[in-house]
């Protein structure tokens, strides 16, 4: 089925529309971490990096797996220092971090062990896939 030019047209306006509007607001991101500390702490930098580029960026963070251990109480990076003030860092600057319900039932973690920065939400994969699908938010793996 042939597309006439005005049709087109008005297709490629509505587009441009659509993508003006959403650059207006800030940029939103997810960061999903799935391996652990070693990903965290990498990731945290980028997070560190990316905010010091673009203050006005929202970034969420979804961990699931491995990639919840940095919330959890008394994590230490391999240096030995707690993940907890990074993240409550962090936070105070806007990020959201939150942990995969799923994988605490299946890793039999009581959920009294995630750090208070962060949420528990019911599935990781679903709330990235809902926050692409629904939010708008880009994804970003470090």
């Amino acid at each position: 089925m042939k597309m006439s030019a005005t049709l087109r047209r008005l297709a490629l306006l509505l587009l441009f529309a659509a993508t003006a509007a959403l650059a207006d607001g800030p940029i939103k991101v997810i960061y999903h971490f799935s391996e652990g500390l070693d990903q965290a702490s990498r990731g945290l930098r980028n997070i560190r990096n990316h905010l010091a580029g673009d203050p006005t960026a929202k970034i969420v963070v979804v961990g699931h797996g491995a990639g919840i251990d940095f919330l959890l109480k008394d994590a230490k990076d391999k240096n030995g220092a707690a993940f907890e003030t990074p993240v409550g860092d962090l936070a105070l600057a806007g990020v959201e971090f939150r942990v995969c319900n799923n994988t605490l039932v299946s890793r039999n973690i009581d959920p009294k062990q995630v750090i208070a920065d962060a949420k528990i939400v019911p599935a990781g994969v679903v709330e990235i896939a809902r926050l692409q699908a629904k939010e708008g938010f880009v994804y970003l793996k470090p």
